[in-house]
């Protein structure tokens, strides 16, 4: 049986497609992110997608993107990094397996860019933390986010 799904480097090229994967995901539980904002909106995706650095990836079925992987290149004394910002695959096919392909398939493709290690956040409350686990990822110990309101 054919594989339906092809993975590919993504970019300002496909905006529209990953703003509306990005707002289907990110609004809904259990992030609930309000993106209403559209000129912020793609200031961000644009700062994830337009700089000399970044790197992202989409997974596609047919021509449908359902899964982003936004993020950047980042040279650093350990080693180069490959920073992701933002990952998902579409809601309603969350859990099948996917996310686990895509994963691989980045951590493919990025090792082409000398890439040593993958780099990215997220909150210990959401489903997404357990992913991460389950795929290798470790808490970095002694390692914390900071936040300062201006």
């Amino acid at each position: 049986m054919e594989n339906p799904y092809t993975f590919q480097p993504i970019g300002p090229d496909q905006l529209e497609q990953i703003k509306a994967l990005f707002v289907s995901v990110f609004t809904t539980e259990p992030w609930n992110d309000d993106w209403s904002d559209p000129q912020q909106l793609n200031c961000y995706l644009m700062d994830l997608i337009g700089q000399s650095n970044s790197l992202s990836y989409g997974l596609f079925e047919g021509e449908t993107l359902i899964g982003i992987a936004l993020g950047h290149i980042k040279h650093w004394y350990t080693g180069t990094e490959y920073c992701i910002e933002e990952l998902c695959i579409r809601t309603d096919r969350q859990g099948g397996g996917l996310g686990m392909q895509f994963l691989r398939q980045i951590e493919q493709a990025v090792k082409l860019h000398g890439v040593e290690h993958l780099f990215l956040q997220t909150a210990e409350d959401v489903p997404a933390y357990r992913f991460y686990q389950k795929n290798g990822f470790v808490p970095l110990q002694g390692h914390v986010s900071l936040t300062k309101q201006l």
